[in-house]
């Protein structure tokens, strides 16, 4: 498999995206199995790239998108951004973080704009980043070992990649648990979610591979057609309690979701409410807010939106969540983050509005190109 390349700015980051086409499709392998296949700034351009290329090229008529593992075809999907990276930009002052995310807003608007089939396989571990790279699929594919969340309120960060609109879009108040918690999910429960179309098993996935390569399909939705008819029945799988996911989490604030948890007795509340207490006090405030602002936006407005919120995770504030968040998980691996507040009720609204102030003008925004 040959391997696009940028000008890369770590010596191995060209290996890490592989792209070719074969046969009637375009492939794209996420190649940092160690890492769990996180994305890095050059792997962000190579994607881009990859797809620029695909678009314009008649012979592809799809795109596939995998993440490989150590010593295995399929591995993790992508578990997010590259947050070791985060940290230290951040505290560097490096320019790049702020190209980072620029540039994946603008790859995640992309891929759900792009005008040929595009197919996820999304195997194992899929958070952060490897949702952003997923959700704007037409064909979003879990498989029996899928392990899906957004978590990033448990490293002061908010369900970014264009979050706030596909959990705006969950069906109840899911969106808001799934936002708000961290929980992770499998493959079924994202299919009820409405984050994934169906379910292949992980055992299958090499020769459905081979047979997309293989086959001479005569159009995209040929594609989408013949993968479709490859999933698996799938018995309805249930969240714990969806009825009490959208009594909980449909409440007007953090701190009343919180106190129903605490009223409620039964063993999903209180794991719910362990998940709830990790995260970062003021970042539970912001997303709930995020995801019901983007409810009532369109994809390119809730990136501007997000683009807003990340840039203020790092500047706003002397102390930075997200760098403080991301040093507890990942840097010192203590786990035990002094979030700037202890409890909800902590948390001023002046102070969760303040992110959802864009830093730039309007017709300075970075991503004010998309439409």
């Amino acid at each position: 498999m040959a391997d696009l390349k940028v000008e890369p700015t770590g010596a191995a980051s060209g290996a890490w995206v592989l792209s070719e086409v074969m046969g009637r499709v375009g492939c794209i392998t996420l190649n940092r199995a160690k890492a769990l296949n996180a994305l890095s700034l050059d792997m962000v351009r190579l994607i881009t790239q990859a797809l620029l290329e695909f678009q314009q090229n008649p012979q592809v008529l799809a795109v596939l998108v995998r993440g490989r593992g150590k010593d295995e075809p399929f591995g993790h999907f992508c578990a997010g951004g590259d947050i070791r990276f985060f940290h230290q930009a951040a505290r560097d002052g490096d320019d790049q973080l702020a190209q980072f995310f620029t540039e994946e807003y603008a790859l995640n608007h992309l891929i759900h704009t792009y005008t040929k089939p595009y197919v996820a396989f999304m195997d194992g571990v899929v958070m952060g980043g490897g949702m952003g790279i997923s959700q704007g699929a037409s064909v979003r594919i879990v498989t029996d070992r899928t392990q899906m969340a957004m978590p990033e309120t448990h490293i002061g960060l908010f369900p970014d990649v264009g979050g706030g609109y596909f959990l705006s879009r969950c069906p109840g108040h899911i969106g808001e648990y799934l936002g708000l918690t961290g929980q992770k999910i499998n493959g079924p429960q994202a299919i009820q979610a409405g984050l994934a179309d169906g379910l292949i098993e992980a055992q299958r996935l090499p020769l459905i591979w081979q047979t997309l390569l293989s086959t001479p399909f005569e159009s995209g939705e040929a594609v989408e057609r013949w993968l479709q008819s490859q999933f698996a029945r799938v018995e309805p799988a249930s969240f714990p309690d969806k009825t009490a996911i959208d009594r909980c989490f449909s409440l007007h604030t953090s701190l009343e979701i919180s106190l129903a948890l605490e009223q409620d007795n039964s063993s999903w509340a209180a794991q719910t409410l362990v998940s709830l207490r990790k995260a970062s006090p003021l970042m539970v405030n912001v997303v709930l807010a995020q995801i019901r602002k983007a409810r009532g936006m369109g994809l390119a407005d809730n990136l501007r939106m997000e683009r807003n919120l990340v840039h203020h995770c790092f500047h706003l504030r002397g102390h930075s969540e997200t760098v403080e968040g991301i040093r507890a998980l990942a840097i010192d691996k203590d786990h035990q983050p002094k979030w700037s507040h202890a409890h909800l009720n902590e948390v001023g609204s002046d102070e969760w509005q303040a992110f959802f102030v864009s830093p730039w003008p309007t017709d300075l925004h970075p991503l004010r190109h998309l439409v």
